[in-house]
């Protein structure tokens, strides 16, 4: 057997993006520069812990003008799960009752909601809410709960939601629900400050739009209640205490003003890309699946593709994909060693024995044709491999 490829290497198709994309320079050297001249805890009173507050308070500027979000609604916490058990924890905590959310949630937000006493929303067949099982009802009695949480994009299909039609089916069943989205996915293509506006509570992380690990985000909205999970010092106004890490701040922000910027060529450019993977694989292995294919472009994020691969083994499938130099993974990052059938593969309705040949291959800022041209070459012959076929 060959040796593996070195992952640091040029040759790898990195196409796992959506579990973590590679940091942009620009933000290590912003983030280079804090570590070295900042040292001061930014809670302090001296000129040191002055300058480094200073830092944290242009950080915080620039994401909240991002975002459609006055600087002090924006909390920084360390990342998306952090965010998500906030925005749930501390509104059902703030408010009393219970919270709810889509079926296909990240984990974050889902197990959070049922640990809580919450209850799932049912979606459909693309993955997205079921607005008219709200409308007519079918949820019987439940109790109303007082957050619903419903995620701008998902992380494994990448099909997206209107938030804007979300709002209005949860006021019209709820009134007075806070409405909490994770945005995750979404931030590094989707302008936040229009396709999240009718959000109460938006959670976004930096490592998915090349920006640090451990540094995110949680926008409440003026007036939404919303009680600390973690207490202590009482910074970032009392809604999460701890040391605030200046530097990941400062890199966060950097990343999201860079993908802003960005934006309009990039997603134009991915949106391409991804088509060619897809058509590519498609023209090669014609039991391919793509999963919510027929969803638009506008309606999905133009950085994903999922795919199921009939009779075929996901984790053996993503063997192969490695030992040959292609980076994917088949769903969330978060469980991925996982052996059950993806719970956002379920909710939509997809067959148990395709879903276990499940792949999901992501794209970002950084993305190359080579790396594209790489995947449509070696997935098929790994397709070809695990199932036995010769083409």
């Amino acid at each position: 057997m060959p040796p593996s490829p070195d992952p640091t290497s040029s040759s790898i198709a990195y196409l796992d993006h959506a579990a973590s994309s590679p940091v942009r320079p620009e933000v290590v050297a912003a983030m280079v520069e804090v570590l070295e001249h900042l040292p001061a805890n930014p809670s302090g009173s001296h000129r040191a812990a002055r300058q480094a507050r200073r830092r944290l308070d242009d950080a915080r500027d620039v994401v909240a003008d991002v975002v459609g979000a006055r600087p002090g609604e924006v909390v920084f916490t360390s990342g998306g799960t952090e965010s998500d058990n906030l925005a749930v924890r501390g509104v059902v905590a703030a408010v009393g009752g219970v919270a709810a959310c889509s079926a296909v949630e990240h984990h974050a937000v889902l197990d959070t909601v049922l640990s809580t006493g919450g209850f799932v929303l049912g979606v459909d067949g693309d993955g997205r809410l079921d607005l008219d099982g709200l409308a007519d009802r079918s949820l019987g009695d439940v109790a109303q709960p007082s957050l619903v949480s419903v995620m701008l994009t998902n992380n494994e299909t990448g099909v997206a939601n209107d938030l804007d039609r979300v709002a209005e089916g949860v006021a019209r069943r709820w009134p007075g629900a806070v409405l909490h989205t994770d945005a995750v996915a979404a931030a590094a293509w989707s302008d936040l400050s229009e396709s999240a506006r009718a959000a109460d509570l938006v959670t976004i992380s930096a490592h998915k739009l090349g920006g640090p690990k451990g540094t995110g985000a949680l926008v409440v909205r003026e007036g939404t209640s919303l009680h600390p999970v973690t207490t202590g010092g009482g910074q970032e106004r009392e809604r999460r205490s701890g040391t605030p890490d200046v530097a990941g701040a400062v890199g966060f922000s950097v990343a999201l003003a860079a993908a802003a910027a960005e934006r309009d060529s990039t997603v134009l450019r991915l949106r391409g890309l991804r088509r060619r993977l897809v058509d590519g694989l498609v023209a090669r292995i014609p039991d391919l699946v793509v999963t919510a294919g027929a969803v638009a472009d506008a309606d999905r994020s133009p950085a994903t593709v999922h795919l199921c691969f009939p009779g075929v083994d996901r984790q053996s499938l993503l063997f192969l994909l490695d030992e040959a130099g292609v980076a994917a993974s088949w769903g969330s990052s978060c469980a991925s060693g996982a052996p059950e059938v993806s719970h956002v593969l379920a909710a939509m309705g997809v067959d148990p024995d395709l879903a276990r040949g499940s792949l999901r291959l992501s794209l970002g800022w950084n993305s190359t044709d080579s790396e594209v041209d790489r995947a449509v070459e070696v997935i098929p012959a790994a397709f070809d491999r695990l199932s036995g076929s010769v083409r």
